[in-house]
């Protein structure tokens, strides 16, 4: 059986930017599998820009964006195998693969980084009535089709939902020659970021229905037209606001989907608001020696925040692994100044009072959907953590609170909250320490 320090399952951002992290903390037996042919996952065919404005300062395509970091990955000599399906993680890190070349094989890991992304959710999922004909695309297929492959799906689009991804596909196909007629959007708010909304609708004249959804699909060979109707507050069809489009393509932005099989499969606990797993603060999930990070833990909306969250999961698995290769009682002098230098402990501190670890529950309410992390160790803290959440709904000149218990230690303003943006808050390790008991941190959304 093969054996690894660190396995990473995904060759996109979170993957590469967990094994630099990991290499960079100390770790030189990693190895990243990817299923593609090529790492940098679906940055491939993002070919717009908007990318790395945070993590690289400057403007950049998706291909430019993970170019930058596959380019470390060779340099750093960190192994990684394309083309290779990951079928089974056991609870005891034992990872189950296979290739074109090698067949089926297995792999001990020291830690294992789960790293698969998300998935498109399919027009299964939504109900609509009518025929089943061609021109119906996922937004992620399209791109793919217009990006990568060169074939422009059809002339006259409708889409339905307005995701990120359908609202840059919105701008690409008009780009294309292609007309837009509407983007209709279910919920009384748009799903993606507020910029995408000005720069792919807003500048192209192209109308965004909110409260509007597809209720007929016409055609039995092709799709001919789609009828679109507005919804109440329980999204039912208000009769009488029907509208028909003709058009050749339907394109589905109604959200992404973690790609969590392989974590079910592992008995890894997964929260049934984000469908990612449960994770502490160091991105490791119920299972001991796996860490989750990217989109397969929750659905980012940039890939800058992506990379900052998997270098954090590299780092910590990389401290795992280093922990796991010495006993508590013969830890080596580097190893304790990792973990010294980690949990922020002073020299007089011993390193067996990890054993008084007390794990405090983080919990979202009053709007907030998710939190992530759900848990958080008290002494593995470094000198502050950032709570990453989603609000439930749109919310316009309120506050977000913060509870140490009963006690309320952040309310800051906020002028909107949208389900689309991704919000943190920023709990620092002072402010748990002035709690020896506490038990649970709490977001909210106050009015006042």
């Amino acid at each position: 059986m093969q054996k690894y320090d660190i396995v990473i399952i995904g060759g996109g951002p979170a993957g590469l930017s967990a094994g630099l992290s990991a290499k960079k903390a100390g770790i030189d037996s990693i190895l990243i599998l990817e299923r593609d042919s090529e790492l940098g996952g679906i940055l491939n065919q993002c070919i717009h820009n908007g990318f790395g404005l945070h993590t690289f300062k400057e403007e950049l395509t998706g291909p430019e964006y993970a170019s930058r970091f596959i380019e470390q990955i060779i340099d750093k000599d960190i192994e990684y195998r394309l083309d290779t399906m990951v079928l089974d993680i056991s609870p005891n890190r034992i990872v189950t693969a296979m290739n074109k070349t090698e067949g089926m094989f297995q792999i001990r890991a020291g830690a294992v980084i789960l790293a698969m992304g998300c998935r498109e959710r399919p027009r299964g999922a939504l109900n609509i009535p009518g025929y089943r004909p061609a021109g119906i695309f996922s937004a992620g297929t399209a791109q793919r089709l217009v990006n990568i492959e060169g074939y422009l799906p059809g002339k006259e689009v409708v889409i339905l939902g307005s995701g990120d991804i359908g609202l840059i596909m919105a701008r690409r196909m008009t780009l294309e020659g292609a007309k837009v007629k509407v983007v209709a959007e279910v919920m009384p708010y748009s799903g993606g970021l507020k910029r995408n909304i000005v720069q792919c609708l807003d500048d192209y004249q192209i109308p965004l229905k909110l409260s509007h959804t597809v209720v007929d699909i016409e055609g039995k060979d092709h799709i001919e037209a789609v009828t679109i109707a507005e919804v109440d507050s329980n999204r039912k069809v208000i009769q009488g606001t029907e509208k028909r489009y003709t058009c050749d393509t339907l394109l589905l932005s109604v959200g992404l989907i973690p790609e969590n099989e392989l974590s079910k499969n592992a008995g890894i606990e997964i929260s049934s608001v984000t469908n990612g797993p449960i994770v502490n603060e160091s991105l490791e999930t119920s299972i001991s020696g796996i860490f989750a990070c990217g989109n397969v833990l929750h659905v980012h909306d940039l890939v800058d925040f992506v990379s900052e969250e998997a270098g954090k999961a590299g780092e910590s698995a990389a401290l795992y692994v280093l922990k796991s290769k010495e006993t508590r009682d013969d830890v080596n002098e580097n190893l304790s100044n990792v973990i010294v230098n980690r949990t922020n402990l002073t020299d007089s501190e011993s390193l067996g009072d990890l054993r008084t670890d007390t794990i405090i529950n983080v919990k979202a309410e009053e709007g907030v959907r998710y939190t992530v992390p759900s848990k958080i160790r008290s002494l593995h803290v470094n000198k502050f953590i950032n709570l990453r959440f989603r609000v439930g709904n749109v919310y316009k000149n309120s506050f977000v609170s913060v509870y140490l218990d009963n006690e309320r230690v952040i309310h800051n303003k906020k002028r909107i909250l949208s389900p689309g943006e991704m919000e943190q808050v920023v709990v620092t390790k002072e402010m748990l320490c002035q709690k020896t008991d506490l038990k649970n941190i709490t977001l909210k959304i106050e009015s006042e």
